[in-house]
């Protein structure tokens, strides 16, 4: 792992490029944070195909808001977004799926699995080599969090992935048939948002994917609108979630 720059952006946040091979990412630190008070972490995840430069405001915001909560944040880039080589055959398939959507009709599963399955494949590996490099960190905790990104991906990571104690998802994108094989092994605790107007995404088959997972805390989060319009206190639940699974001394301290 490389850090190519760091920056402190104001008194809360610590925000530090870097290279892991091929894969580049951003970390971002509470200012607090070190080898005596290290931060636990989360997985920051973004929409497919969406760079790290074009989320990075967003990002930013997020990864504020969990530092002031005492939490780090990482983002890396996705197979296939920014500089990254395009996955074969991801246009095609991505372009098969608009079509269906905008003619009315169910993507076909061949269709959902030739855009989603190779995705799956790479960047799952690629998280886990993130979590080796960060987590070796003295100012970060061994406690990690997903939070939002492809559904698919943060499935497969929270179904495999002992480190990762509890997931915040984005439910909706159509899910491989797979996805529903992974979600049947998750048993951490989910807070899945839902919106529920989502004009791209299969509200029903977000409902099954929910039914599938295995958890015995889980939470479906639902709000009217689109896939734009989640309301700032959906985001403030969020984070109540991330502080009381990562943070439960001190959420217990509070009380």
């Amino acid at each position: 792992m490389h850090f190519t720059s760091e920056q402190r952006l104001d008194d809360i946040l610590v925000e530090r490029e870097f290279s892991l091979g091929d894969v580049s990412g951003v970390l971002w630190t509470p200012a607090s944070a070190s080898p005596s008070a290290p931060a636990p972490l989360i997985l920051m995840g973004q929409p497919g195909g969406f760079s790290i430069q074009r989320m990075l405001p967003r990002l930013r915001a997020r990864a504020r808001a969990s530092a002031e909560q005492g939490l780090a944040a990482v983002a890396i880039e996705q197979p296939g977004a920014g500089d990254r080589l395009a996955l074969p055959g991801a246009a095609e398939a991505r372009e098969d799926l608009r079509r269906a959507i905008a003619a009315g009709d169910r993507p076909r599963e061949d269709v959902i699995d030739r855009l989603i399955l190779p995705l799956v494949e790479r960047a799952v590996p690629e998280w886990q080599t993130t979590l080796d490099n960060v987590l070796a960190l003295p100012e970060i905790g061994d406690r990690a969090a997903l939070s939002g990104g492809v559904i698919a991906i943060g499935t497969r990571l929270a179904a495999i992935e002992p480190r990762v104690v509890a997931a915040g998802l984005f439910a909706g994108s159509y899910v491989p048939r797979e996805t529903m094989d992974d979600a049947r092994r998750v048993t951490i605790p989910l807070h899945v948002l839902l919106q529920w107007d989502d004009e791209g995404n299969d509200r029903q088959m977000a409902l099954d994917l929910f039914d599938a997972f295995a958890s015995n805390e889980k939470t479906l989060y639902a709000n009217m609108g689109g896939h734009t319009g989640v309301p700032r206190f959906a985001g403030e639940d969020a984070a109540r979630f991330f502080t009381r699974h990562l943070l439960p001394v001190l959420e217990g301290a509070s009380r």
